[in-house]
């Protein structure tokens, strides 16, 4: 089989690529390795940003429908001491430019405006060979193959088309996270659900943290986030709920009980991530016929910019090639040109959100990253 642009991976920067290429007339395949587009869940709540993650779905001519998914009041947050008390506030009166939605509603969007066929499921890659000329054969684990002028890598922080390009890899942050859920929290955990309020909470000290969001139907999504060396999740049997919980909250000791709440009255497993981020300034030589999107092109710590990162090299990417008919490879220089330092650039600001939040001064450090962003 010969497609002239493979993607791979459909998340939302192969997505939006995919997206804006059909809007243009332009026809790619994306190949994904789940089942389904239901075979796992896809997150929480994005915030989507008005100078790049708005911009990308206004390309893709589906910011109409993106303003019917934004969570209400999603863009309030709050800051917690260790003991629960309050120490910043913001309500969202709907002027912050960072409207909240799920990710998977947003996901479903861009699903929803592609052609049929165009996404092919169950396709893990599992090789790819060079051939003359920058076109690749893409090997799947069904045995099936196809042959490619473009090859696009949307296939996240552990990418395989990275590896044409370079054989840098991500690096542990020293911060593993775990994912918790609380449902109903309303009428079942009304303190912990006060605590978080209509939007985002920040509670850290001593290098670590609880992070929730307030989901529809009263679903309070937290990320622990702990200081622990490489690996030492592997130590706990996750599937375990009662006692990885209590384990993750003994983490938390003298914090207030709203807070931990958070972590044992989880009605889910809990999952732990290991935080994991590129370098910076990565960056790779022009390579014939591939290029990356999102994660797999600039994986940083969390900071709230990958997913509208992600969409924003989607909707360039295509940019880039409408803009250079019949040239690909004039099209991936340009687009790669301004990639490297955009990239660069988000990298340096999350690493300071980072910073903010985990370094000896926090919670005040955060707290003044908002006042000089106020200012």
């Amino acid at each position: 089989m010969t497609s002239a642009i493979t993607i791979i991976g459909a998340g939302l920067g192969g997505l939006m690529l995919a997206r804006v290429l059909h809007v243009h007339g332009i026809a790619a395949t994306v190949y994904e390795a789940d089942a389904s587009a239901h075979a796992r869940t896809q997150g929480g709540m994005l915030d989507i940003h008005d100078y790049n993650g708005q911009p990308a779905l206004r390309a893709a001519g589906l910011y109409d429908q993106f303003v019917g998914l934004i969570h209400p009041g999603g863009e309030a947050m709050r800051v917690l001491s260790k003991d629960g008390a309050l120490l910043f506030a913001q309500a969202d009166d709907g002027s912050g430019g960072r409207p909240e939605v799920l990710r998977g509603e947003l996901r479903r969007l861009l699903l929803a405006s592609l052609p049929a066929g165009a996404v092919q499921w169950g396709r893990k890659l599992t090789s790819i060979a060079a051939l003359a000329d920058g076109e690749h054969v893409v090997t799947f684990a069904d045995g099936s193959r196809v042959t490619t002028r473009l090859l696009v890598g949307a296939d996240g922080a552990w990418s395989k088309v990275r590896q044409l390009l370079t054989d840098v890899k991500p690096t542990y942050s020293g911060k593993t996270f775990v994912e918790t859920f609380l449902f109903d929290s309303d009428r079942l955990y009304p303190d912990s659900a006060q605590a978080v309020g209509g939007g985002a909470l920040f509670a850290m000290a001593g290098g670590q943290g609880i992070f929730a969001h307030r989901e529809p139907n009263g679903v309070l999504h937290t990320y622990a986030a702990l200081n622990k060396p490489q690996g030492w999740a592997a130590g706990i049997d996750f599937s375990d709920r009662g006692a990885a919980l209590a384990r993750v909250a003994a983490e938390f000791e003298g914090w207030a009980p709203a807070l931990t709440t958070l972590i044992t009255g989880s009605a889910t497993d809990p999952v732990a991530r290991e935080v994991m981020s590129l370098p910076g300034d990565h960056r790779w030589a022009r390579t014939p016929g591939v290029t990356l999107v999102g994660d797999a092109a600039h994986l940083m710590v969390p900071s709230g910019e990958g997913a509208n990162l992600a969409m924003f090299d989607g909707a360039e990417l295509a940019r880039a090639i409408v803009a250079h008919p019949g040239d690909i490879e004039a099209a991936l220089a340009a687009y790669e040109n301004d990639l490297f330092p955009r990239s660069a650039l988000a990298a340096a600001e999350a690493v300071g959100v980072f910073d903010a939040c985990f370094g000896p001064n926090a919670p005040q450090s955060l707290l003044d990253m908002f006042a000089g962003a106020s200012a």
